[in-house]
């Protein structure tokens, strides 16, 4: 019985990394046919171009920010102890789309160079949001899982209000702009964005990689992490460090993509368990091939119209976490 366990585990672990991979190398080729010639050639002509700077980039943009939100959901599930957590939990999201809407209301005035300046906007906005989130519960002494949820709530909530605030002030234009930011989506040109996002993602994932034992130890509570001699309060800062840096960067470039950091980790967890080291590589794994497919139906469905990345996730992610919740309750 522990022999074919073991090789059940392996063949998903194949299986797993084929289809991540096959997914990587065949969404580029989806949409309007590019001729193998054109795509090869080494001059400028439009398939070329829209090959090589648009769908490739797109594709790589999706993959890490599936990968990423995916392991973000897993380590707050884990951190929190609740399988509803999702990266978006404390309130990261609503502050980066404050900051676009705020950005868009005021006419694009903010930019850093080298930066999309609505990704700018965003990333500040989750900046802000987790500096005062964690400045709200050091208030109290100690910063406990349950005191962060709900600053992250409340938080949540108050920017959520004064979106709408400044939605209704919008005109027009402004209120379309915001509207199709919020739905999410990877469009990108060139490759700069999918660097930036990788690099800043990419350390984050490094961190929750390294502290993966220590977050199944916090996984059963506090006081056995403690009795196992896991700095408690230092190994949190990690993870709230590590996901807001990823989530952060990912709503910047991206916009708020919801469902895919709450599935994905329980998608992975019905086949290699609740150890987190080797839960985290297969929620980045499924994770980015999960947003790559949903980028890809998005885009080629309708073509040439696209429907924003963000509805094509909740379309699949919400039907199916109502059947994780009603089927697997006893674990969830």
């Amino acid at each position: 019985m522990p022999d074919r366990k073991i090789s059940n585990l392996t063949w998903f672990w194949i299986l797993l990394v084929a289809v991540s991979l096959l997914v990587l190398a065949v969404a580029p080729w989806m949409g309007q046919s590019i001729s193998l010639p054109e795509i090869l050639s080494p001059d400028s002509s439009i398939g070329h171009t829209i090959f090589w700077k648009m769908r490739v980039p797109r594709v790589l943009l999706a993959y890490v920010s599936g990968a990423s939100l995916a392991l973000c959901g897993m380590c707050f599930q884990g951190m929190f102890r609740n399988a509803l957590a999702t990266p978006y939990t404390l309130g990261v999201s609503s502050g980066a789309s404050l900051g676009v809407t705020i950005h868009i209301y005021l006419g694009g005035m903010l930019a850093l160079p080298g930066f999309n300046a609505s990704s700018t906007a965003a990333f500040l906005g989750a900046v802000a949001t987790i500096i005062l989130v964690y400045g709200l519960t050091s208030l109290r002494g100690s910063v406990t899982p349950s005191v962060l949820l709900l600053a992250g709530v409340a938080v949540s909530f108050f920017f959520s209000s004064l979106i709408l605030l400044f939605q209704y002030l919008s005109d027009f234009t402004e209120l379309q702009q915001q509207m199709r930011w919020l739905m999410g989506g990877v469009e990108t040109v060139g490759y700069q964005e999918v660097k930036q996002l990788t690099f800043f993602c990419g350390v984050g994932m490094l961190l929750i990689l390294w502290q993966a034992d220590a977050l199944n130890l916090l996984a059963l509570g506090d006081e056995f992490a403690l009795s196992r001699g896991v700095n408690v309060i230092r190994i949190r800062k990690v993870f709230f460090f590590a996901v807001s840096l990823m989530v952060g960067s990912v709503v910047a470039f991206c916009g708020p993509i919801g469902f895919v950091g709450m599935v994905c980790p329980h998608i992975c967890r019905m086949f290699v368990g609740d150890n987190h080291r080797r839960l985290a590589p297969a929620s980045i794994l499924f994770g980015g091939g999960f947003l790559v497919i949903c980028d890809t139906i998005g885009r080629c469905l309708i073509a040439p119209v696209e429907i924003p990345t963000g509805i094509i996730t909740a379309l699949l992610g919400g039907p199916f976490f109502l059947w994780l919740l009603f089927s697997r309750r006893e674990n969830i």
